[in-house]
């Protein structure tokens, strides 16, 4: 009979419950759930419970789709992207301005980490050749299209922002200058108009890395002739790891430059292959001369002969070094039965007029870096 009574008061406590929505703002509802005891014939007593359920506004497969836009939107990484959306009550818009207000301020935090990976970027039309260097610090990033498309942009603006004045050789890009220019974007991730310096910001907030314009350098066409460029581990056209320039320049201006243009993208490629320091022996410093030819002679004295046969060593160690330094002197990469004085030679005389090489540039990604420092950094950072 005990038994019965109980079980029969407790069916009466689930009828009697009385269930009052109070909140559902946020994502979730709260309830007031009402129940009346009788635990003695002279007393009631009420027991009041709170309940929080999270039957969001927003399904969970809404959730999803809402990562995935901000996600295609800001390439953000997923962590992220669902924080911000979720600080910001799953709005859209809200989230993609907190994200860039957090990637400006952790791009700040890594600018001062090495950047020794990246890419060079390269553009030129008739007259001038100009290439830049967009650090990075891992080779992921510098695979990543939004960081082509930006190495790519600021290439095209350094060279339609550059001097018409005709300069010979080649000269540095004032980088300050270059990141205090406009720029307009037209791209789904980058779009609008916006300085150099805050789209590498907005770009290294993208990618979690520094992102750092290091150096450009233009080379200007002043004669007749061709400017040929060559670049190595090249991802699209403009990109790649190792560029190699230089001009030919045709004394008849009247004379065809089909054929100066064949071997000017053979010599672009030799100049980055050989890697030349300088054009002829006459640029080749004093100093330096005399600095090899004192530790040829060292190396040759060692050896116990003659120093007639010193002398002979030490001149023809002399030469073997301008031919691996001096381009003129180097052997031709494509046929290497010549060097490439005689390459010039028989193309003067195919063309029918003197063609010499006005100037020349090989860039690589990362030269001077200290590989070891900059990998270090990466490593403490990850």
């Amino acid at each position: 009979m005990m038994l019965s009574r109980g079980a029969k008061r407790s069916f009466e406590i689930l009828c009697g419950r009385v269930s009052t929505s109070l909140h559902s703002k946020y994502g979730y509802s709260t309830r007031s759930y009402g129940e009346n005891f009788i635990s003695e014939p002279k007393r009631n007593e009420t027991q009041c419970t709170i309940l929080r359920t999270y039957s969001s506004e927003v399904s969970p497969s809404d959730h999803m789709s809402l990562i995935k836009k901000l996600r295609e939107r800001t390439s953000a990484p997923i962590k992220e992207v669902k924080a911000a959306l979720i600080d910001c009550n799953w709005d859209l818009e809200e989230a993609q301005k907190e994200l860039r207000k957090r990637g400006v301020a952790l791009a700040s935090k890594k600018a001062s980490r090495a950047a020794a990976e990246g890419l060079l970027a390269l553009s030129q039309n008739d007259k001038k050749a100009v290439v830049i260097e967009l650090n990075c610090e891992t080779d992921f990033v510098a695979r990543n299209e939004i960081f082509q498309y930006l190495a790519s942009s600021l290439a095209k603006l350094a060279l339609s922002a550059g001097s018409s004045e005709q300069v010979s050789g080649h000269f540095p890009i004032g980088l300050q200058g270059l990141e205090d220019l406009k720029i307009n974007f037209d791209h789904p991730k980058l779009s609008g108009e916006t300085t150099v310096r805050n789209a590498i910001t907005e770009v290294a907030a993208m990618m979690g890395e520094n992102v750092k314009l290091r150096r450009g350098f233009a080379m200007p066409m002043s004669n007749h002739g061709v400017i040929s460029t060559y670049l190595h581990t090249c991802p699209h056209p403009g990109l790649g790891r190792i560029a190699g320039i230089l001009t030919l320049e045709v004394d008849d201006e009247n004379a065809p430059l089909d054929a100066v243009q064949r071997v000017g993208s053979e010599l672009a490629m030799h100049v980055v292959a050989a890697k030349p320091l300088f054009l002829t022996k006459e640029h080749v410093s004093s100093d330096a001369v005399q600095n090899e030819r004192e530790i040829l002679k060292s190396q040759a004295e060692s050896s116990g002969r003659p120093q007639a046969a010193i002398e002979k060593m030490v001149e023809g160690r002399l030469r073997k070094y301008f031919e691996e330094v001096v381009l003129m002197e180097q052997k031709f990469v494509v046929n290497d039965t010549i060097n490439v004085k005689t390459v010039l030679s028989e193309l003067s005389k195919e063309v029918g007029s003197p063609v010499k090489i006005g100037n020349f540039l090989r860039m690589e990604v990362g030269e001077g870096f200290q590989r070891d420092d900059a990998s270090e950094d990466v490593a403490q950072a990850a």
